[in-house]
């Protein structure tokens, strides 16, 4: 790379920047956000009380029956009718587990709170785990639970109670039975074919005359452990999130590198408990309403990555069925995008947000171009491998021209640095703008402009960014071999060790290492092409340039193997290309073609010129202006 390149890599940074900072918020929308927030604290807080009071209830009653040792029958139901009233029936009973699956997952619910009690996955495993299929989570690593508030003011929470299945082919209905028969409630899932969403109703029978009338909400909480699935344990923690989007179509995202919380006033449409390849969705058409989340990132060796919270309410009509629907499965672009095929645009999920696919224009690029050239090639049935060598060959084609259209102007630019080195001669440090002047003079009369280098760049590197995104997210590598690679979504450890080293970690990526190697010699053939002379300046950029790549292996090391294999065929492209246009570049023929050129220009009279250089070349003669008369005016001052 030249000194266009850099000059386009730092007009890239600047736009990012300044696109960071026109899309902050206002100081009033942050002032009116606070507000809303601070207004459903009091109701929250309320709420936690009784709930603790309920708790510390229940604990009184079993403290006080380890300490008579027994109770008898009667004792136990009259305790059990003082803390759970109408809901006594159902607080004793012996937790057992219902099945539901179809093709792609298996769901073993319990009767203890009626809940989800395991998610598998048929089609994946998790990593180092042949035999079993993934689990996203089992046991207490989730939980969802319902606050109820009964006629007489008792607050029942439905993960203490044991709920009768009732299962009718792939419908399970969990029943929270009351001292009424005809007075229950019901949760009822449904598992279609061939489905990783399924739907999950909270459907009240005669419960007016047991639960509180006056109350217009139900309280949810819903809190889950994330299990390391993946080798790789720093990006599955970069892409665990916890992400939400809400009833307009808006998606946030709490902190993934820290322990986040946020609280919405708003309606939340769904709340995804996301981890890097898969994540657990929870969807409300009308709205989750008042919701407090928290994400919080877990110890290194505890076996999980975030441990997610949320606390929301539901609107709750005693005669009114909620509906709800659940995900469980993998973060597929394709899968998640089907979900919203056929529906309006305010009826749409954006689930396929949950693929991270990089900036506006990336993500584009990724759904436009590259996703459905990876699944094209995927459908002819070819080994990993070999998709990925054809990917890398399509995007070079793609962007051969401005590859070419820049090595064109590096070549004009080496053919001129003869004169250059004149004119710097000619004019000394101290004569800056004298120098400045005479080379923009120099390249307006040959024709050249030192930004066309620099644009063509920038025109590819949305598809280069584009492919930098792509594979460290995408699930279709996901335990996909390749050489010595078991896995490429994660990084190949070719020697690994206990105590990681600062700047390299615990192991050396051997793609990444292959990468690193053939980009330096990548380095020294285009440095052949770009003579630096004495100038220290061009001696500094060139020992930059070798810098860089061994700069990247430490960036890279950690990186997916499929990324560091693409990365390398790249390069291996590329010093072809170089070699090919090195080959067929005749820098005299090209020296000859500007001199004709300029003569052509001074016989038409050296007509002024519009575009670029000649605005370059009058601001240069502007300030060669001013810096004569202040030269002049302090001569005066002598």
């Amino acid at each position: 790379m030249d000194k266009n390149t850099w000059i386009g890599f730092l007009l890239i940074a600047g736009i990012i920047v300044g696109f960071s900072m026109l899309n902050r918020p206002s100081k009033e929308e942050m002032a009116e956000r606070q507000r809303l927030n601070d207004s459903i604290a009091l109701v929250r807080q309320l709420e936690w009380e009784a709930q603790q009071l309920s708790a510390q209830i229940a604990a009184e009653h079993k403290k006080e029956a380890e300490t008579t040792g027994w109770m008898s029958e009667s004792e136990l139901e009259s305790r059990a009718q003082a803390t759970y009233g109408d809901f006594a029936v159902s607080a004793r009973g012996t937790e057992d587990f219902v099945t539901l699956e179809n093709e792609r997952i298996r769901l073993t619910f319990t009767t203890k709170g009626g809940r989800l009690y395991r998610a598998e996955l048929k089609e994946y495993k998790a990593y180092g785990d042949s035999i079993n299929d993934l689990h996203l989570f089992t046991g207490d690593e989730s939980s969802l639970s319902f606050t109820l508030i009964t006629a007489n003011n008792r607050i029942i929470t439905t993960q203490n109670l044991y709920f009768e299945p009732i299962r009718r082919d792939s419908v399970l209905t969990m029943r929270l039975k009351t001292e009424a028969q005809d007075a229950y409630l019901d949760f009822v899932y449904t598992l279609p074919r061939n489905e990783y969403m399924f739907g999950f109703d909270i459907v009240p029978h005669n419960m007016e005359q047991v639960l509180a009338q006056n109350v217009s909400t139900i309280e949810m909480q819903w809190k889950q452990l994330i299990p390391q699935q993946e080798k790789g344990r720093k990006f599955e923690e970069r892409y665990a999130q916890l992400q939400y989007m809400d009833i307009s179509g808006d998606i946030d995202n709490l902190s993934e590198q820290k322990n986040d919380r946020q609280k919405e006033a708003g309606k939340l449409r769904w709340i995804a408990y996301k981890d890097q390849f898969f994540s657990t969705v929870l969807i409300s058409d009308e709205g989750f309403t008042s919701t407090e989340l928290e994400s919080e990132v877990q110890g290194k060796y505890s076996g999980y990555v975030k441990g997610y919270k949320t606390t929301t309410a539901l609107n709750f009509d005693l005669r009114e069925p909620i509906h709800l629907r659940y995900y469980c499965g993998p973060n597929h672009y394709n899968t998640l995008k089907a979900y919203d095929e056929g529906l309006e645009k305010d009826q749409k999920l954006h689930l396929k947000s949950l693929v991270p696919l990089g900036w506006k224009i990336v993500a584009w690029v990724n759904v436009i171009l590259v996703i459905p050239m990876f699944d094209l090639f995927s459908s002819w049935g070819l080994h990993i491998g070999l998709i990925i060598l054809l990917m890398t060959i399509v995007i070079k084609l793609i962007i051969l021209p401005f590859v070419f259209k820049s090595y064109q102007s590096t070549a004009k630019m080496r053919v001129l640095k003869p004169q250059i080195d004149e004119i710097n001669e000619k004019f000394p440090p101290e004569k800056m703008q004298e120098r400045q002047a005479a080379t923009m003079a120099l390249y307006q009369k040959a024709g050249v402009s030192p930004m066309s280098g620099c644009l063509p760049m920038l025109f590819q590197m949305p598809v280069v960014m584009a492919m930098f995104w792509f594979f460290p997210t995408a699930i279709e590598l996901r335990g996909k071999s390749f050489l010595w690679a078991d896995d490429l979504s994660t990084y190949d450890s070719l020697i690994s060790w206990s105590t990681p080293i600062w700047g390299i970690g615990d192991h050396l990526s051997l793609f990444c290492i292959l990468f690193t190697i053939v980009n330096v010699a990548y380095t020294y053939i285009t440095m052949q092409t770009q003579a630096t002379g004495n100038d220290p300046s061009q001696k500094m950029m060139k020992w930059m340039m070798y810098l860089m790549p061994v700069m990247f292996f430490f960036i890279f090391n950690d990186y997916a193997a499929g990324l560091s294999y693409y990365y390398l065929l790249a390069l291996f492209f590329s010093i072809m290309q170089t070699m090919i246009f090195r080959w067929t570049t005749d820098d005299a023929k090209i020296l000859r073609e500007m001199q004709e050129k300029a003569k052509k220009k001074e016989a038409s009279g050296n007509k002024p010129q519009s575009g670029l250089m000649a605005r370059l070349q009058k601001m240069q003669q502007e300030q060669l202006k001013q810096a004569r008369e202040q030269a002049k005016q302090q001569a005066k001052r002598r």
